[in-house]
């Protein structure tokens, strides 16, 4: 996956939990889509556009695509950061991921999801993105 210049970016930070680990120690493979869930949220936050504002303004977002490239491996104990960049939003939202090791700067997994808007009361998908969201990432946009 190629890195795509970033239009709004924001990271999350972590210590690995042993609640998220199998038994070599190292994250299940599964929790890596809670990662991304946790530091798409900081995204969404960043512009005011988090899922309660999404659904208050008449569209859900549901992802439609998600790839993940494991790297490495994050470990029990490890801190790790996960990095979310905005790289589409006229049609869809597709946010591009960095996990990397936060001490030794490893790479371990790169990733993107695609998300679609959907009106709330017709569930007809939208093929630009609504005007809410041209709003709420104006100012950035301008930067």
């Amino acid at each position: 996956m190629a890195k795509a210049t970033a239009l709004v970016s924001a990271h999350h930070d972590l210590t690995v939990q042993f609640y998220d680990v199998d038994p070599m120690r190292v994250v299940w493979h599964g929790n890596y889509v809670k990662y991304l869930e946790d530091a798409r949220c900081v995204l969404l936050d960043k512009i005011n556009y988090n899922y309660d504002v999404m659904e208050q303004s008449g569209y859900v977002w549901p992802i439609v695509d998600m790839r993940l490239k494991y790297v490495g491996s994050a470990k029990f104990g490890s801190k790790i950061r996960i990095q979310a960049d905005l790289i589409e939003y006229e049609s869809r939202l597709k946010i591009q991921y960095l996990i990397t090791d936060i001490a030794s700067g490893q790479v371990l997994t790169k990733a993107h999801t695609v998300q679609v808007a959907v009106d709330v009361n017709s569930l007809e998908m939208q093929f630009e993105s609504p005007k809410i969201l041209l709003d709420k990432l104006a100012g950035w946009l301008d930067e």
